[in-house]
């Protein structure tokens, strides 16, 4: 007997996957939006852009996790959502790799307010191990947006019906 052969499991998985990866991404923008450049600091701290450019993307970041994390908890655009959000762990976890090897002490700015921080308060093991789990609920949900409770669904009912793609 086949792990999660019912496809009614399969849509439960994905929305727990869902659920937490768009909680997370949305949580971790909505502390920031209020506090762009507090944000922009963080982004700086990890020493891999040019000072404008890190500021910049410090500005958008909360602003596109916070779309992107709505998104998913809506069960809108749901593969989409996902290969952004998979996109963003993938640089999240380069980054805070690239940090922990080149000595950096910060904050990796991902719930708070990043920059530099004592070297016993690092938790780099820690937040990596948070963004591959999350990049595993983006991946199931590239492979497999279809999730119960969505608005997908809802909205657009043949698409998900099982047996257009059976």
């Amino acid at each position: 007997m086949a792990v999660l052969a019912d496809p009614r499991q399969r849509d439960v998985v994905g929305l727990v996957a869902r659920l937490v990866l768009g909680a997370v991404i949305a949580v971790a923008g909505l502390l920031k939006v209020g506090q762009l450049e507090t944000s922009a600091r963080a982004v700086r701290a990890y020493q891999l852009l040019p000072y404008d450019v890190a500021g910049y993307v410090g500005y958008a970041l909360p602003i596109l996790e916070v779309a992107v994390g709505v998104l998913l908890l809506l069960g809108l655009f749901t593969r989409w959502s996902a290969v952004v959000a998979g996109v963003l762990m993938v640089v999240f976890i380069t980054g805070i790799a690239s940090a922990w090897a080149r000595g950096l002490s910060i904050d990796c700015g991902c719930f708070g307010k990043g920059g530099t921080i004592a070297a016993a308060q690092t938790q780099y093991p820690q937040e990596i191990a948070r963004d591959i789990w999350l990049l595993l609920c983006a991946g199931w949900l590239v492979l497999r947006p279809r999730t119960a409770l969505s608005l997908e669904r809802l909205l657009f009912p043949a698409a998900h019906d099982e047996r257009v793609h059976a």
